[in-house]
């Protein structure tokens, strides 16, 4: 019987699609949560088992028997200590994995910055470091923001875009970074449970185009039929403005912040890239990948974003 491969945070944004096509394509899978009764009510078909980065006995049983491991898992939303506490959980994974003989991990980060990390950056890169350094082979492949329905720096451009007629930019909107698709970040990561590997690697995982935090906010309204006005003002720091987005977005306040905070420097590929390995895959353009996370917006607006909607068109209204 062929070992399974453990997908850890498969209930997750990224965790969900990537079982579901592994086992689109028969691939043997184990899929970790760490409420996997709840999971098992929305997917029956799955094969669940718990799965907890504060459970390191979970993480032992969860490991038992498979060949290869991907690493979704992060504690970001989880408050202040979150890095050590990922950072832990990392060094236990890996000596978990090398005691149940997995043949390779897959891990999805951060891109480096060019310039210091937030913390939120540095706990990726760290844990990847750390996967990488011991005794399982790992691919480590760093992503900018994900475009998706589901996604947390996703749903914060798309209420910008949608909800703010008038947009005051600060600086650091004039980072640079190469948004990619969710359907290439799924292909991405299955062929990384098959490319030829002697040791642990890093690849970058980019979107076909280099765009500012600016650019991809008004492109992302324009498909949308709006045309933004734009103001850039110097002097809104990345703390102030994530306590603007909570009043503007639904993301989770949390991790808004710490997204944000990243977005200081420039966020492009620095290490070889993925596809340079997969010459078939042809990674999907910005306009389309919106297209298709658009295409997937099924929850009707709360009264709270209706009528901070109806805020932002009065604000507008009054700036005309």
């Amino acid at each position: 019987m062929t070992r399974p491969i453990l997908i850890t945070g498969a209930t997750g944004f990224v965790g969900s699609r990537l079982t579901q096509r592994l086992i689109e394509h028969g691939v043997s899978t184990r899929c970790g949560s760490r409420d996997p009764g709840r999971a098992m009510q929305r997917s029956p078909d799955v094969p669940w088992v718990r799965f907890d980065l504060d459970d390191t006995a979970a993480m032992d049983a969860a490991l038992e028997g498979t060949k290869a491991a991907v690493y979704l898992v992060h504690l970001l939303a989880e408050g202040p200590g979150y890095a050590e506490r990922e950072r832990q959980a990392a060094t236990h994974f890996a000596r978990l994995a090398a005691k149940h003989g997995l043949e390779r991990i897959v891990y999805l980060g951060g891109v480096a910055p060019q310039g210091p990390p937030s913390e939120h950056l540095q706990s990726r890169l760290d844990t990847g470091k750390i996967l990488r350094e011991a005794a399982v082979p790992t691919v480590e492949l760093r992503a900018g923001m994900i475009i998706g329905e589901g996604s947390e720096s996703w749903k914060i451009c798309r209420d910008l875009s949608t909800r703010l007629p008038f947009m005051l930019l600060p600086r650091w909107m004039q980072s640079r970074s190469c948004p990619v698709g969710i359907d290439d970040v799924i292909t991405g990561l299955c062929a990384s449970l098959e490319v030829p590997l002697t040791g642990s690697v890093v690849y970058d995982l980019p979107g076909p185009e280099t765009l500012t935090a600016e650019e991809i906010l008004v492109r992302a309204a324009r498909l949308r039929g709006m045309q933004p006005r734009t103001l850039s003002v110097p002097v809104l720091t990345p703390k102030l403005s994530s306590y603007w987005l909570k009043l503007v977005s639904g993301a989770d306040f949390v991790v808004a912040q710490e997204l944000v905070h990243g977005l200081v420097y420039d966020l492009l590929p620095t290490q070889p890239s993925l596809w340079d390995q997969l010459p078939d895959v042809v990674p999907t353009g910005f306009d389309e990948a919106i297209r298709r996370a658009m295409a997937e917006e099924h929850t009707p607006p709360s009264l709270k974003v209706k009528l901070l909607e109806w805020g932002a068109q009065r604000l507008g209204s009054v700036g005309a």
